[in-house]
């Protein structure tokens, strides 16, 4: 019986780099052995991207929602800690969406906080 070769699963193998490659420059592109260390190092850039790109929502959120707070006499920390007291639960993506498109619902939601803290 024949034996069989690898090198069409080698192609293709080489091809699918060489196509994720493309665009880079110089050698990177054409080159398999260079292409492959950069796309490798891209592939592992994206991973990490997609997880910081979640903090970097967070910490935006945080920041607008505690910009709205301060224009409304309250401190952020406290303005969560009076929401979680009143029993209103919204996520911070919600409320940075209200304090930006909706400031008059975001002063009620800060008055109804400050009763909660009694201050």
């Amino acid at each position: 019986m024949a034996r069989i070769k690898g090198a069409m699963m080698t192609r293709k193998r080489r091809n699918k780099i060489l196509k994720m490659a493309k665009g880079y420059w110089g050698a990177k592109s054409t080159h398999y052995k260079m292409a492959n260390q950069a796309v490798m190092k891209s592939l592992t850039y994206a991973y990490v991207g997609r997880k910081l790109k979640k903090r970097d929502f967070r910490k935006l959120w945080i920041t607008r929602i505690s910009a709205a707070c301060k224009a409304n006499g309250i401190n952020y920390s406290r303005f969560m800690h009076g929401l979680k007291l009143s029993g209103i639960e919204m996520n911070r993506k919600m409320l940075s969406e209200t304090a930006i498109h909706n400031p008059e619902a975001f002063t009620a939601l800060v008055n109804t906080a400050k009763t909660a803290i009694g201050a």
